[in-house]
């Protein structure tokens, strides 16, 4: 085994551990932030304000950290991430303890809680977009399809694992989920510094190549990217709703099935990208035509069942769907442009998420409201757009 590939090897296991630590954190924060809003005297609509601050702070600067890893390297951008992501979460869990021992008015709470997450946001944006251009570096582009793949089966482990680790912390108390959260980031922040090796730089470029939204190699997965992650924005945030008003549950009830979805959609998404994907010779753009159909078979389920496996079973698909997608939506545009062009790529491939995620809670709430099944639907008939619009997807291979 030569020296590079061990080196390859090392970097690989440390990214997707850093992946892992992140997903860990990110539905660590999901399964508390209600409870903890509402006990410091926030209302609903407040506390969707802050996760609808932090996904526009993702969408706005992940192409600026996305820039800045090729200006200055993969490995000290992801190091800013993950520090920084550490110091910002501990700032916020101390605004929610200051409020909840009484010394902060709800609104001053809540002025301070959108400081410290869009802060903490900036910084934690920077993970991302550094984790994926350096997997693309260190893979070839036959491979490129199973980095993304394991990136983001890494961050479907700490998703599963959240919810239920999370779950058994938040008995001692609220905070401590998110005080365990810090530890996980800042061990992975370590042990990138120690374990993760600098990449030569493949050129001396001064300022790196500033891609748009609108270049017409990545202009398409842009819109595919911001649809996809839309429609599933849509069904986790109006899946609560759902279970609810069909079963007749209690709200502790409703907790404990959502949570228990979700975690069979994550494993879902996980056998996929773990025992599919790698056996599968497709292209990304493949990909990402198979999951269309798949997805839109979740919504018809979500949208016309009414018994509590019938949406379970919606989840698990959609999971399925979702664990082909991303990856497909990531090496698809990694592949789409030059290797000079990796990190700026990564940066706008990751800000599609966060801006699908801004815009899918607000829409399907708006929708639930007019008809239970209507965000489904809606989220149906968009993917089925979506699908021929794959279609004129050009597979060209760049690198």
């Amino acid at each position: 085994m030569t020296q590079s590939h061990t080196s390859n090897v090392l970097a690989k296991r440390t990214l997707l551990l850093a992946a892992a630590a992140m997903g860990f954190a990110q539905t660590v924060l999901f399964a508390i932030l209600a409870p903890l809003g509402r006990e410091i005297g926030l209302i609903e609509v407040q506390i969707g304000a802050i996760i609808s601050a932090s996904s526009l702070t993702l969408f706005l600067v992940s192409p600026f950290w996305g820039r800045a890893s090729d200006r200055w390297g993969r490995r000290k951008i992801l190091l800013i991430g993950l520090f920084g992501y550490s110091a910002g979460t501990v700032m916020f869990a101390g605004v929610f303890q200051i409020a909840l021992w009484g010394y902060l008015v709800p609104l001053t709470a809540l002025v301070l809680l959108m400081v410290t997450r869009v802060a903490n946001a900036t910084v934690m944006a920077a993970v991302s977009p550094s984790a994926n251009a350096y997997m693309a570096d260190i893979t070839t582009v036959q491979d490129r399809i199973k980095g993304m793949g394991a990136i983001g089966a890494a961050g479907n482990i700490g998703s599963i694992l959240g919810p239920a680790v999370g779950g058994l912390l938040a008995s001692i108390s609220l905070l401590t989920p998110l005080y365990f959260s810090v530890l996980l980031t800042l061990a992975a922040a370590v042990l990138t510094l120690f374990a993760l090796p600098e990449l030569p730089k493949v050129s001396v470029i001064k300022k790196p190549p500033r891609l748009k939204y609108s270049d017409p190699r990545i202009f398409p997965l842009v819109v595919a990217g911001v649809l996809l992650f839309m429609g599933f924005a849509i069904m986790q945030q109006t899946i609560a709703f759902r279970f609810q008003d069909q079963l007749g549950l209690s709200g502790i009830e409703t907790a404990k099935i959502v949570g228990f979805s979700l975690m069979f959609s994550a494993a879902a998404a996980l056998f996929v990208q773990l025992l599919v994907i790698p056996r599968l010779s497709v292209r990304p753009f493949v990909l990402l035509r198979i999951s269309m159909p798949i997805m839109m078979i979740a919504f018809a389920i979500m949208a016309l069942g009414h018994s509590q496996s019938m949406y379970i079973l919606s989840m698990c698909i959609l999971g399925m769907g979702m664990g082909l997608a991303g990856p497909g939506f990531m090496a698809g545009a990694s592949i789409a442009v030059s290797s000079e062009e990796q990190g700026a790529v990564a940066g706008i491939a990751g800000s599609c998420p966060p801006l699908g995620f801004a815009i899918g809670p607000l829409l399907g709430t708006y929708l639930y409201s007019i008809d239970g099944a209507l965000p489904y639907w809606f989220a149906f008939g968009s993917y089925f757009i979506l699908f021929f619009f794959t279609l004129k997807f050009k597979d060209k291979n760049k690198l």
